[in-house]
Protein backbone atom coordinates (compact mmCIF):
# COMPACT_ATOMS: atom_id res chain seq x y z
CA UNK A 1 0.00 0.00 0.00
CA UNK A 2 2.73 2.49 0.75
CA UNK A 3 4.41 1.68 -2.69
CA UNK A 4 0.92 2.72 -4.06
CA UNK A 5 0.55 5.70 -2.11
CA UNK A 6 4.32 6.95 -3.10
CA UNK A 7 3.62 6.47 -6.70
CA UNK A 8 0.44 8.44 -6.47
CA UNK A 9 2.43 10.86 -4.97
CA UNK A 10 4.71 11.31 -7.86
CA UNK A 11 1.97 11.06 -10.23
CA UNK A 12 0.20 14.08 -8.73
CA UNK A 13 3.58 16.37 -8.09
CA UNK A 14 4.70 15.93 -11.69
CA UNK A 15 0.94 17.14 -12.82
CA UNK A 16 0.76 20.17 -10.04
CA UNK A 17 4.14 21.21 -11.17
CA UNK A 18 3.80 21.13 -15.11
CA UNK A 19 0.12 22.08 -14.79
CA UNK A 20 -0.08 24.43 -11.85
CA UNK A 21 -2.58 22.61 -10.26
CA UNK A 22 -2.95 21.27 -6.53
CA UNK A 23 -3.37 17.67 -7.75
CA UNK A 24 -6.71 17.16 -6.38
CA UNK A 25 -7.95 16.44 -9.74
CA UNK A 26 -5.59 13.78 -10.33
CA UNK A 27 -4.99 12.49 -7.17
CA UNK A 28 -8.67 11.94 -6.32
CA UNK A 29 -9.55 9.93 -9.03
CA UNK A 30 -7.02 7.72 -7.94
CA UNK A 31 -8.01 7.02 -4.44
CA UNK A 32 -11.47 6.86 -5.55
CA UNK A 33 -10.56 3.71 -7.98
CA UNK A 34 -8.42 2.54 -5.09
CA UNK A 35 -11.51 1.96 -2.74
CA UNK A 36 -11.06 5.02 -0.90
CA UNK A 37 -14.42 7.09 0.24
CA UNK A 38 -14.79 10.92 -1.49
CA UNK A 39 -13.98 12.11 2.04
CA UNK A 40 -11.59 10.37 2.63
CA UNK A 41 -10.11 11.22 -0.74
CA UNK A 42 -10.35 14.93 -0.32
CA UNK A 43 -8.54 14.81 3.13
CA UNK A 44 -5.57 13.02 2.20
CA UNK A 45 -5.91 15.52 -1.65
CA UNK A 46 -5.59 18.17 0.58
CA UNK A 47 -2.40 17.32 2.79
CA UNK A 48 -0.72 16.45 -0.59
CA UNK A 49 -1.59 19.79 -2.07
CA UNK A 50 0.38 21.61 1.21
CA UNK A 51 3.43 19.91 -0.31
CA UNK A 52 3.76 20.26 -3.59
CA UNK A 53 2.14 24.10 -3.49
CA UNK A 54 4.88 25.29 -1.23
CA UNK A 55 7.65 23.69 -2.80
CA UNK A 56 6.40 23.91 -6.70
CA UNK A 57 5.80 27.98 -5.70
CA UNK A 58 9.93 27.94 -4.57
CA UNK A 59 10.87 26.78 -7.94
CA UNK A 60 8.84 29.25 -10.14
CA UNK A 61 8.97 31.97 -8.18
CA UNK A 62 12.94 32.33 -9.24
CA UNK A 63 11.16 32.86 -12.80
CA UNK A 64 8.02 34.99 -12.53
CA UNK A 65 8.41 38.26 -10.27
CA UNK A 66 5.16 38.94 -9.61
CA UNK A 67 4.22 36.01 -8.53
CA UNK A 68 4.60 36.44 -4.84
CA UNK A 69 2.60 40.24 -5.09
CA UNK A 70 -0.61 38.72 -7.20
CA UNK A 71 -0.47 35.22 -5.64
CA UNK A 72 -0.53 36.59 -2.13
CA UNK A 73 -3.38 39.20 -2.77
CA UNK A 74 -5.18 36.04 -4.15
CA UNK A 75 -4.68 33.95 -0.74
CA UNK A 76 -6.15 36.29 1.96
CA UNK A 77 -9.37 35.42 0.15
CA UNK A 78 -8.35 31.88 -0.14
CA UNK A 79 -7.15 31.44 3.62
CA UNK A 80 -10.43 32.00 4.14
CA UNK A 81 -12.76 30.29 1.93
CA UNK A 82 -10.18 27.54 2.74
CA UNK A 83 -10.86 27.48 6.38
CA UNK A 84 -14.97 27.97 5.57
CA UNK A 85 -15.14 24.86 3.97
CA UNK A 86 -14.81 22.49 6.67
CA UNK A 87 -17.98 23.54 8.02
CA UNK A 88 -19.74 22.47 5.18
CA UNK A 89 -17.87 19.65 4.01
CA UNK A 90 -19.30 17.07 6.62
CA UNK A 91 -22.74 17.53 6.19
CA UNK A 92 -22.51 17.27 2.46
CA UNK A 93 -23.24 13.70 0.56
CA UNK A 94 -20.73 11.90 -1.00
CA UNK A 95 -22.61 12.16 -4.39
CA UNK A 96 -23.15 15.86 -4.47
CA UNK A 97 -19.41 16.49 -3.65
CA UNK A 98 -18.65 14.56 -7.14
CA UNK A 99 -21.37 16.45 -8.88
CA UNK A 100 -19.54 19.29 -7.88
CA UNK A 101 -16.92 18.01 -9.04
CA UNK A 102 -17.84 16.94 -12.59
CA UNK A 103 -19.15 20.58 -12.95
CA UNK A 104 -16.49 22.41 -12.01
CA UNK A 105 -14.31 20.32 -14.84
CA UNK A 106 -16.80 21.07 -17.29
CA UNK A 107 -16.32 24.57 -16.63
CA UNK A 108 -13.03 24.88 -16.86
CA UNK A 109 -12.72 22.65 -20.24
CA UNK A 110 -15.02 25.07 -21.85
CA UNK A 111 -13.99 28.24 -20.53
CA UNK A 112 -10.03 27.88 -21.14
CA UNK A 113 -11.29 25.91 -25.03
CA UNK A 114 -12.38 29.71 -26.05
CA UNK A 115 -8.97 31.66 -24.41
CA UNK A 116 -5.81 32.43 -25.66
CA UNK A 117 -2.63 30.04 -25.35
CA UNK A 118 -0.82 33.33 -24.48
CA UNK A 119 -1.46 37.00 -23.33
CA UNK A 120 0.55 40.18 -22.21
CA UNK A 121 -0.68 40.94 -18.54
CA UNK A 122 -1.97 44.51 -17.96
CA UNK A 123 -1.71 44.91 -14.15
CA UNK A 124 -4.52 48.08 -13.89
CA UNK A 125 -7.14 45.60 -14.42
CA UNK A 126 -5.80 43.99 -10.98
CA UNK A 127 -7.27 45.02 -7.85
CA UNK A 128 -6.69 44.07 -4.90
CA UNK A 129 -10.43 43.78 -3.98
CA UNK A 130 -11.08 41.69 -6.90
CA UNK A 131 -8.02 39.43 -6.44
CA UNK A 132 -9.44 38.70 -2.93
CA UNK A 133 -13.29 38.36 -4.23
CA UNK A 134 -11.85 35.63 -6.30
CA UNK A 135 -9.55 34.15 -3.95
CA UNK A 136 -12.24 33.93 -1.14
CA UNK A 137 -15.10 31.92 -3.28
CA UNK A 138 -12.67 29.77 -5.00
CA UNK A 139 -11.09 28.94 -1.66
CA UNK A 140 -14.75 27.60 -0.29
CA UNK A 141 -15.44 25.85 -3.34
CA UNK A 142 -11.75 24.83 -4.11
CA UNK A 143 -11.01 22.50 -0.78
CA UNK A 144 -15.43 21.72 -0.58
CA UNK A 145 -13.91 18.91 -3.47
CA UNK A 146 -10.72 18.51 -2.62
CA UNK A 147 -9.00 20.34 -5.58
CA UNK A 148 -6.47 23.28 -4.75
CA UNK A 149 -8.47 25.72 -6.73
CA UNK A 150 -6.68 26.01 -9.67
CA UNK A 151 -9.47 23.97 -12.05
CA UNK A 152 -11.71 27.07 -11.20
CA UNK A 153 -9.01 29.87 -10.45
CA UNK A 154 -7.12 29.13 -13.81
CA UNK A 155 -9.93 30.17 -16.18
CA UNK A 156 -10.38 32.94 -14.21
CA UNK A 157 -7.09 34.50 -14.89
CA UNK A 158 -6.46 33.75 -17.90
CA UNK A 159 -10.14 34.59 -19.55
CA UNK A 160 -11.30 37.76 -17.40
CA UNK A 161 -7.86 38.80 -15.86
CA UNK A 162 -6.10 38.37 -19.51
CA UNK A 163 -2.80 36.25 -17.66
CA UNK A 164 -0.24 34.81 -19.71
CA UNK A 165 -1.31 30.62 -19.57
CA UNK A 166 2.00 29.44 -17.95
CA UNK A 167 2.09 32.83 -15.46
CA UNK A 168 -1.14 32.01 -14.93
CA UNK A 169 -0.48 28.26 -13.92
CA UNK A 170 1.81 28.96 -11.63
CA UNK A 171 0.11 31.46 -9.52
CA UNK A 172 -2.77 28.75 -9.53
CA UNK A 173 -0.21 26.56 -7.66
CA UNK A 174 1.27 29.97 -5.35
CA UNK A 175 -2.78 30.03 -4.70
CA UNK A 176 -2.86 26.36 -3.31
CA UNK A 177 -0.58 27.43 -0.83
CA UNK A 178 -3.25 29.08 0.91
CA UNK A 179 -6.45 27.04 0.44
CA UNK A 180 -4.84 24.02 1.34
CA UNK A 181 -3.20 25.24 4.31
CA UNK A 182 -6.87 26.65 5.36
CA UNK A 183 -8.55 23.54 4.08
CA UNK A 184 -5.77 21.39 6.16
CA UNK A 185 -6.61 23.68 9.33
CA UNK A 186 -10.37 23.25 8.97
CA UNK A 187 -10.24 19.29 7.94
CA UNK A 188 -8.31 18.73 11.19
CA UNK A 189 -10.27 20.90 13.52
CA UNK A 190 -13.28 18.46 12.13
CA UNK A 191 -11.46 15.02 12.59
CA UNK A 192 -11.71 14.38 9.32
CA UNK A 193 -7.66 14.36 8.19
CA UNK A 194 -6.45 11.16 6.81
CA UNK A 195 -2.27 12.21 8.00
CA UNK A 196 -0.88 8.85 7.36
CA UNK A 197 -1.64 8.17 3.78
CA UNK A 198 -1.46 12.11 3.31
CA UNK A 199 2.16 12.19 4.75
CA UNK A 200 3.47 9.34 2.30
CA UNK A 201 1.72 10.61 -0.92
CA UNK A 202 2.87 14.49 0.01
CA UNK A 203 6.64 13.14 -0.05
CA UNK A 204 6.52 11.56 -3.30
CA UNK A 205 4.73 14.46 -4.62
CA UNK A 206 7.74 16.86 -3.54
CA UNK A 207 10.00 14.66 -6.66
CA UNK A 208 7.23 14.86 -9.12
CA UNK A 209 6.93 18.44 -8.80
CA UNK A 210 10.27 19.26 -9.54
CA UNK A 211 10.12 17.51 -12.91
CA UNK A 212 6.99 18.69 -13.60
CA UNK A 213 8.07 22.35 -13.61
CA UNK A 214 11.53 21.91 -15.57
CA UNK A 215 9.38 20.33 -18.47
CA UNK A 216 6.58 22.98 -18.80
CA UNK A 217 9.42 25.61 -18.83
CA UNK A 218 10.64 24.17 -22.41
CA UNK A 219 6.92 23.17 -23.47
CA UNK A 220 5.94 25.79 -26.15
CA UNK A 221 2.50 27.65 -25.25
CA UNK A 222 0.32 26.09 -27.75
CA UNK A 223 0.94 22.60 -26.50
CA UNK A 224 0.63 23.70 -23.30
CA UNK A 225 -3.04 24.59 -23.78
CA UNK A 226 -3.41 21.96 -25.31
CA UNK A 227 -1.68 19.66 -22.63
CA UNK A 228 -4.03 21.31 -20.22
CA UNK A 229 -7.30 20.84 -21.87
CA UNK A 230 -6.14 17.28 -22.73
CA UNK A 231 -5.91 16.71 -18.53
CA UNK A 232 -9.38 18.02 -17.47
CA UNK A 233 -10.78 15.90 -20.59
CA UNK A 234 -9.35 12.74 -18.97
CA UNK A 235 -10.35 13.70 -15.84
CA UNK A 236 -13.44 14.28 -16.47
CA UNK A 237 -13.86 10.60 -18.40
CA UNK A 238 -12.65 8.83 -15.22
CA UNK A 239 -15.08 10.66 -12.64
CA UNK A 240 -17.66 10.41 -14.93
CA UNK A 241 -16.98 6.87 -15.32
CA UNK A 242 -16.48 6.31 -11.31
CA UNK A 243 -19.50 8.14 -10.05
CA UNK A 244 -22.67 6.94 -12.81
CA UNK A 245 -20.88 3.39 -13.61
Amino acid sequence: MEFELIAFGLITGFTSGFFGIGGGSILIPMLLLANYGMKEAVSISIMQMVFSSIYGSFLNSKKIKSLFRDGSILGVGAIFGGATSGYFLPTVPDIYLQYLFIFVLLYTIFTLFKAPSSSDIDRSQKSFLTLTFIGYFVGIFAMSIGIGGSLILLPILVGFLKYDLKVATSLGLFFVIFSSIGGFISTSIYGNMLYYEGLIIGVGSILGVYFGIKIKEKTKSTSYKNYVLLLNLLVLGVTLYKTFL
